[in-house]
């Protein structure tokens, strides 16, 4: 799928979301509508054969199913749909002034910025797969909380999962010590929630796991980022050194999401319009935080909210982005 040369949109940074952000038939609405979106998301199903059929219902399937929360249904639906939908909004014709994706969104974002292949992407999406599936029961808990909030609770048995904002965290762990924490956080009046997941991605309890991807990771050829690209894990602007490194990208899995500081970074570097190109607003909630947003230098759009149809929302926010490079106000997309 070609991109178009020319750019019609302001300077648009794209941010992918990760486990948790999945929702019954996340951008389905687009499905059969959208010529690239419909594109890329068969081209998943067929290269994730032969679990392509049983993924392509539990995405179409108006009841989730019990495991559409698990690694082996949410991780390779949620990198083809943040994949899918980059596409699209690239077949715009938006050249991204920056990129920056969340946990799997990274992966997604790696894969649109040129460092990985799509095919290997998906390869590396089914190995994921096969091997988290089988570690200890787990999960992740968001807490409004600060790191030094929550020190004391972390240790050997809950970890620090991802800094999202100044108070907005996840923490990860087996299912019991999790259990354990919500109930402290409780008690101090600590407001935490349960995300979607079943393994405590983010934290040591996954480190066989991604002991045993590794092979997968270091046969992938990687290269250049065609785009600036923000890593959580750097956190900042990415180096070429760890763009082209097999280890860094196994490893993100179960090491600490910094996606606050990274997108700092990113809005320091860009004075833009951030496109959350994946299902649900939860990284824009975060984004409309950042000290940059908030005094107007950058604005914040999610492409698809969630509180509508994927049709209108989509063709919404085309029709705005082409308004604004017409002559219109950042914030009209947005904010």
């Amino acid at each position: 799928m070609p991109l178009t040369a020319q750019q019609p949109t302001p300077p648009v940074a794209l941010v992918f979301p990760g486990q948790g952000a999945q929702y019954p038939r996340m951008a389905a609405g687009l499905y059969g509508h959208d010529s690239t979106f419909t594109y890329w998301m068969d081209e998943a199903f067929r290269l994730l054969a032969p679990d392509g059929p049983r993924l392509r219902r539990a995405w179409l399937a108006e009841t989730p199913s019990a495991d559409y929360d698990d690694v082996t249904v949410a991780q390779p639906l949620l990198y083809a749909v943040n994949h899918a939908l980059g596409r699209m909004v690239l077949d715009w014709g938006v050249r991204p002034v920056a990129m920056l994706g969340h946990s799997v969104g990274e992966v997604a974002a790696a894969t649109l910025a040129g460092i990985l292949g799509f095919e290997d992407g998906i390869r590396l999406m089914r190995d994921r797969v096969v091997h988290f599936a089988d570690t200890p029961p787990g999960g992740m808990l968001a807490v409004a909380a600060s790191p030094d909030d929550v020190a004391d609770l972390l240790g050997e048995d809950v970890h620090l999962a991802a800094v999202n904002a100044a108070r907005q965290l996840l923490l990860a762990g087996e299912r019991e010590p999790l259990a354990r924490a919500a109930r402290e956080l409780d008690g101090r009046g600590v407001i935490c929630r349960p995300v979607q997941a079943r393994q405590a991605f983010h934290s040591p309890a996954v480190d066989d796991a991604v002991r045993a991807t590794l092979p997968g990771f270091r046969a992938v050829p990687l290269r250049r980022p065609a785009f600036p690209f923000y890593s959580a894990y750097t956190p900042g602007r990415l180096p070429d050194r760890q763009a082209l490194d097999p280890d860094f990208w196994a490893w993100q899995a179960a090491r600490t999401v910094y996606f606050a500081p990274a997108l700092t970074a990113l809005l320091a570097a860009h004075d833009c319009l951030l496109l959350e190109a994946g299902p649900g607003d939860g990284l824009s909630r975060l984004a409309r935080r950042q000290p940059r947003v908030i005094a107007r230098h950058s604005f914040v759009q999610a492409l698809l909210p969630g509180d509508r149809d994927d049709r209108e929302a989509v063709d919404e926010v085309r029709r705005r982005l082409t308004l604004v490079a017409a002559g219109g106000r950042h914030d009209r997309p947005g904010h």
